[in-house]
Protein backbone atom coordinates (compact mmCIF):
# COMPACT_ATOMS: atom_id res chain seq x y z
CA UNK A 1 0.00 0.00 0.00
CA UNK A 2 1.00 3.44 -0.91
CA UNK A 3 1.22 6.51 1.39
CA UNK A 4 0.73 10.20 -0.47
CA UNK A 5 0.56 13.26 2.06
CA UNK A 6 -0.42 16.60 -0.05
CA UNK A 7 1.92 19.52 0.38
CA UNK A 8 2.35 22.89 -1.03
CA UNK A 9 5.72 23.78 -3.17
CA UNK A 10 7.19 26.76 -1.01
CA UNK A 11 10.29 27.26 -3.29
CA UNK A 12 12.03 25.32 -6.07
CA UNK A 13 15.74 24.81 -6.43
CA UNK A 14 16.68 22.71 -9.38
CA UNK A 15 15.54 19.17 -9.36
CA UNK A 16 14.28 20.09 -5.30
CA UNK A 17 11.44 21.72 -3.94
CA UNK A 18 10.54 23.04 -0.13
CA UNK A 19 7.45 22.17 0.56
CA UNK A 20 4.72 22.74 3.63
CA UNK A 21 3.18 19.62 5.21
CA UNK A 22 1.10 22.41 7.19
CA UNK A 23 3.93 24.23 9.16
CA UNK A 24 6.67 21.45 9.29
CA UNK A 25 8.87 22.40 5.99
CA UNK A 26 10.63 19.09 4.36
CA UNK A 27 13.14 19.45 0.88
CA UNK A 28 11.67 16.68 -1.38
CA UNK A 29 12.80 15.69 -4.84
CA UNK A 30 10.54 17.00 -7.72
CA UNK A 31 12.04 14.96 -11.01
CA UNK A 32 8.84 12.98 -11.40
CA UNK A 33 6.69 15.78 -11.91
CA UNK A 34 6.55 18.48 -14.80
CA UNK A 35 8.01 21.88 -13.59
CA UNK A 36 6.17 22.49 -10.38
CA UNK A 37 5.64 26.10 -9.12
CA UNK A 38 5.37 28.01 -5.89
CA UNK A 39 2.34 27.64 -4.27
CA UNK A 40 1.18 24.31 -6.22
CA UNK A 41 0.50 21.61 -4.58
CA UNK A 42 1.50 17.88 -4.72
CA UNK A 43 1.48 14.52 -3.24
CA UNK A 44 4.67 13.85 -1.35
CA UNK A 45 5.56 9.84 -1.10
CA UNK A 46 8.95 8.87 0.31
CA UNK A 47 10.59 12.09 -0.11
CA UNK A 48 9.63 12.32 -3.52
CA UNK A 49 6.91 14.68 -5.69
CA UNK A 50 4.69 12.03 -7.54
CA UNK A 51 1.54 14.20 -8.68
CA UNK A 52 0.06 17.42 -9.10
CA UNK A 53 -3.21 18.40 -7.20
CA UNK A 54 -5.44 21.37 -6.93
CA UNK A 55 -5.62 23.03 -4.10
CA UNK A 56 -9.45 22.11 -3.83
CA UNK A 57 -7.50 17.87 -3.77
CA UNK A 58 -5.13 18.59 -1.27
CA UNK A 59 -7.49 20.53 1.40
CA UNK A 60 -10.02 17.47 1.36
CA UNK A 61 -7.47 14.86 1.48
CA UNK A 62 -5.80 17.28 4.78
CA UNK A 63 -9.61 17.40 6.07
CA UNK A 64 -9.71 13.26 5.99
CA UNK A 65 -6.30 13.19 7.19
CA UNK A 66 -7.48 15.57 10.46
CA UNK A 67 -11.02 13.45 10.96
CA UNK A 68 -8.78 10.05 11.32
CA UNK A 69 -6.45 11.29 14.05
CA UNK A 70 -9.27 12.82 15.78
CA UNK A 71 -10.74 8.97 15.79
Amino acid sequence: MCLAVPAQVIEVNGDTATVDFGGVRRNVNITLIDSPKNGDYVLIHVGYAIHRISQEEAQETLKIWEEMLKE
